[in-house]
């Protein structure tokens, strides 16, 4: 794996079968599709609401502006067959301090169950690592048991606090040493 190479201004990172890489304008489809895949439980403000927002132009100027929100997610992209399935990375949660980000992926479902998610965490933890962090967090809802299970897999612990939400369920956070 090779962690954290620079292209340019960019970071880069690669494994076997994925890059982790910035967006490009192009792939805002892919960003919409990851938003009208989101489960029903998801909180309304990130899915698609009832008029279509965001919609693919909407995050197109988001990738040009490098919105707050994308800040520290990469494209994941599938070196074999160079199409983007997601996005992993850090982000600032607001909940820790800034020296603890935290882990955060989501991929296209089509391509659950290969392994992606832990692959590409994987490589995000390293990288984290080796740019000075020594903790990161993690958030995750209790329904979501495959997301609950790549970071089980790459090393995080639920710890004992919870948020719980009676209409989108209950919030669990993990961290994870580095």
């Amino acid at each position: 794996m090779t962690v954290g190479a620079v292209r340019g201004s960019e970071v880069v990172l690669e494994t076997s079968r994925l890059l982790l890489r910035p967006w490009r304008v192009a792939e805002a489809v892919v960003q919409r599709e990851l938003w009208s895949e989101r489960d029903p439980r998801v909180p309304p403000h990130r899915r698609i609401d009832a008029d279509g927002h965001p919609t693919v132009a909407e995050l197109e100027d988001s990738i040009r502006a490098n919105q707050p929100w994308s800040i520290g997610l990469l494209a994941v992209e599938r070196k074999a067959f160079r199409d983007v399935i997601g996005h992993c990375g850090l982000v600032d949660s607001g909940r820790g301090s800034v020296a603890e980000p935290e882990l955060a992926f989501e991929l296209l479902r089509r391509v659950w169950r290969q392994g992606y998610a832990t692959e590409a965490s994987l490589a995000v933890l390293e990288w984290a690592r080796s740019s000075g962090h020594e903790r990161l967090g993690a958030t995750v809802w209790d329904w979501n048991t495959a997301s609950r299970r790549v970071l089980a897999r790459v090393g995080f612990t639920e710890t004992e606090r919870k948020e719980v939400d009676a209409v989108y369920g209950t919030t669990l956070f993990a961290t994870r040493r580095l």
